[in-house]
């Protein structure tokens, strides 16, 4: 579902990505590891359409993405791609149901619809209860997994993850990561992770070990 052909990425005079290949099926959960600096995230913001390569090709669900405007690239990004980052950038003035609800309301969904879904799902995440709840009254465990159920309210090909449970302790660590794994059981949902939790990355269908912009193994 996602090709990636000698991408490459540098910042000033520093190169960060020196010739990335991957493929990544549908369904598939990826977990990236390594040292800080190897360039996982600058490799996940380049999947996820948030910067653009200097050199190389992406494709993700046969679209070309590389290839696309700015505006096209914005659609593109908003219908096909969710993110899960570290902390859960949630809007502190709107509550779990009205941050969920954001991504589909800019994809011009009719409320309606858009809040039924985020019903479904803030339900299926165990968060029924917590739907008028604004972020601060909802626990770091609570508060991440409206950011999940933010992400999947387009229903996008693949979800992006940068340290999910990073800001996590590790009860609730392990409640995110068995999450994915129910997520793309219902789903058939794509994930491309990158975690500095060893544990988690074992468990993944495949772990990629990046150094110094390079995927080693």
């Amino acid at each position: 579902m996602i090709k990636v052909r000698n991408i490459q990425k540098t910042y000033s005079a520093l190169r960060v990505l020196k010739g990335i290949d991957l493929d990544i099926a549908r369904g598939e959960i990826v977990s990236i590891v390594g040292a800080s600096g190897a360039g996982k995230t600058t490799l996940l913001h380049i999947l996820g359409t948030l910067d653009r390569p200097d050199t190389g090709e992406l494709e993700i669900n046969g679209i070309q993405v590389h290839k696309l405007s700015e505006k096209r690239l914005a659609e593109f990004r908003n219908r096909h791609i969710g993110f899960v980052f570290q902390f859960h950038h949630l809007l502190p003035e709107f509550t779990a149901l009205e941050n969920v609800c954001i991504p589909a309301f800019i994809a011009k969904v009719a409320r309606r619809e858009a809040e039924a879904k985020a019903i479904e799902l803030l339900d299926y995440l165990g968060l029924k209860d917590r739907i008028s709840h604004k972020p601060s009254q909802l626990s770091g465990g609570e508060a991440q997994r409206v950011a999940v159920a933010r992400a999947l309210i387009n229903s996008p090909d693949v979800i992006l993850a940068d340290e999910p449970s990073g800001n996590l302790d590790s009860e609730n660590a392990r409640e995110l990561h068995k999450l994915f794994f129910a997520l793309r059981e219902k789903f058939t949902q794509t994930f491309v992770i990158v975690t500095h939790n060893e544990d988690f990355a074992a468990l993944s269908d495949r772990k990629l070990v990046m150094k110094d912009g390079l995927i080693v193994r």
